[in-house]
C-alpha cells in the first residue's frame, strides 16, 4: 500500500514479538506509513520487505540493552511478545508456568521498556499488548487474566512516570493469528464459531484490525494512559 502522507515517515519503530500475527501487522502497517521498522523476536520469521529482523529473547536484559544500543533513538516501542497460556481452574495450574508467562509478557515488557529508556525520543510512543481477559472474568483464566491486568495497570503508571513520552495498552479479543495455527483446522473454526456467536460483530477479529490500534496509538500524540479495546464488543 503506498501513502501519498506517510505519517511516521522517518521515524523509528521497534516490535517486540512482532514476526507473526500482530506484531507483524503493526510491522507492515508502519513501514507502509513510511517508518524504519526492526522487528526483534524469538523465532523471526519472513517479515516482509523493508523490515528489519533480529532474533532476540525478551527475558534476556543484556540482550535487550544490546538491541537498543544498536538501533540508536526510538520513536515508537511496541510489545506484543506473550506466551502460550492454557485455561485451567486454579486446582489444576501449574504456578511454575504461571510464573514463567509473567516472565515473559509482564517481566519482559517492563524490562524492555527500562532498556529502552535512554534511546527513546522526547516524544516516543509505547504500546503494551494486553487483552479482554484483564476485565473479564471467566473461570479457568486466571493466569491470563491477572497477568493482563497487570499490564494495564503498568500502563497507566508507566504514562505518568514517563510524561511526556505516551504509554498506551492495546487489548485486543479473541484474533485469528498463527498462534493458533499448531490446533487443528475443524476444532479452530469451531472456536471462533463460538466466540463468534457471542460477539456482536458476529465475527473474531483479525491482524489488521487489532494492528489499527497500536498505529492510532503511534500517531495520535493527545493520547496516554489509555487502554483501547478492539474486541467485537467482548467486554459488553
Amino acid at each position: 500500500m503506498h501513502n501519498p502522507h506517510p505519517s511516521l515517515l522517518n521515524q523509528t519503530v521497534v516490535v517486540l514479538g512482532g514476526a507473526s500475527g500482530i506484531g507483524a501487522a503493526v510491522a507492515r502497517q508502519a513501514r507502509d506509513r513510511g517508518a524504519r521498522v526492526i522487528v526483534a523476536s524469538r523465532q523471526p520469521g519472513p517479515v516482509g520487505e523493508g523490515i528489519e529482523a533480529v532474533t532476540l529473547d525478551i527475558t534476556d536484559t543484556g540482550a535487550l540493552h544490546a538491541l537498543f544500543a544498536d538501533i540508536g533513538t526510538v520513536d515508537h516501542l511496541v510489545i506484543s511478545a506473550g506466551p502460550a497460556v492454557q485455561a485451567k481452574p486454579l486446582a489444576q495450574s501449574d504456578l511454575q508456568q504461571a510464573r514463567e508467562a509473567f516472565e515473559v509478557k509482564f517481566w519482559g515488557a517492563l524490562q524492555t521498556v527500562q532498556a529502552a529508556l535512554p534511546y527513546l525520543s522526547p516524544r516516543a510512543s509505547i504500546s503494551l499488548t494486553s487483552g479482554l481477559l484483564s476485565r473479564k472474568f471467566v473461570p479457568g483464566q486466571l493466569i491470563k487474566t491477572t497477568l493482563n491486568a497487570a499490564l494495564e495497570a503498568l500502563g497507566k503508571q508507566l504514562a505518568k512516570e514517563l510524561a511526556p513520552r505516551r504509554v498506551n495498552v492495546i487489548s485486543p479479543g479473541l484474533t485469528d493469528t498463527e498462534a493458533y495455527a499448531a490446533m487443528d483446522t475443524a476444532q479452530r473454526v469451531a472456536m471462533f464459531d463460538r466466540a463468534a456467536a457471542g460477539l456482536p460483530v458476529g465475527r473474531v477479529g483479525q491482524a489488521d484490525e487489532v494492528a489499527a490500534g497500536f498505529i492510532l496509538a503511534m500517531e495520535n500524540g493527545f493520547m496516554t494512559g489509555s487502554i483501547v479495546d478492539i474486541d467485537g464488543g467482548g467486554l459488553l
